[in-house]
């Protein structure tokens, strides 16, 4: 299954509860949701923001809070 390759909503979370039991804790979480790393040419680039989407909505529901954003995402892979 191609999606095992990419972050998965349950592997976020774990990380979400991990970093936020450090004290006045910030962290970002660079999830995959991409097939690359680096700089491809046009056409050769698929990225599943969705990915993005479902995750938030997954830690969301388990934190019951009112924010559509709980997680901050950084974006990694791409330099030019």
């Amino acid at each position: 299954d191609s999606s095992r390759l990419y972050t998965q909503p349950e592997e976020v979370w774990q990380v979400y509860q991990a970093l936020s039991s450090v004290p006045n804790g910030n962290f970002t979480v660079a999830a995959a949701f991409g097939n690359v790393h680096g700089v491809y040419a046009p056409g050769n680039v698929s990225l599943k923001p969705e990915i993005l989407h479902n995750t938030q909505k997954f830690i969301k529901e388990k934190l019951g809070c009112k924010s559509d954003k709980p997680v901050s995402f950084v974006f990694h892979g791409g330099s030019g």
